[in-house]
């Protein structure tokens, strides 16, 4: 069985999905004020990061380093509203960017954006090291059958 990554499409396919996502939570009144005006660099990063995370190339965390992705969240302050939107975003943007619609495909996806959220959410409200999430690299995301699981 192949990886997440393989099995997505590989970096052009998981591109597209998050520019697909990165535009509606640009668009989005609820998660905007949290990106701001956007910055082009982003879908690049955030590419990067689902790729390692799915079982592709390292590049996120050669060229950024998880403590960027704490230093981004820190402060934001993010609400169950916005967490639960972002994760409804995220799913969505699965269909409008043409990704695998198969169940096992689908709910490791849910899984991982869920966890990311969680964590981000609990970094965002950290006032202290001891207070963040004890994840400091990206976690590699699995499903039934990934020869890495």
């Amino acid at each position: 069985m192949p990886s997440l990554y393989e099995h997505a499409g590989g970096e052009a396919a998981l591109h597209r999905l998050e520019q697909v996502f990165y535009d509606s939570v640009l668009a989005d009144p609820l998660l905007q004020p949290l990106f701001g005006s956007g910055r082009p660099e982003h879908v690049d990063h955030l590419t990067a990061f689902t790729a390692e995370s799915f079982g592709g190339p390292d590049r996120f965390t050669r060229e950024l380093g998880f403590a960027h992705l704490i230093d981004v969240h820190r402060g934001l302050r993010i609400s169950d509203e916005q967490r639960d939107r972002f994760i409804g975003l995220y799913l969505a943007a699965l269909d409008t960017a043409g990704m695998p619609t198969d169940e096992p495909f689908r709910q490791a996806v849910r899984e991982h954006v869920e966890f990311g959220a969680r964590v981000a959410q609990q970094n965002s409200h950290a006032s202290t090291d001891a207070e963040l999430n004890p994840l400091r690299e990206v976690p590699r995301w699995t499903w039934p059958g990934d020869p890495a699981g």
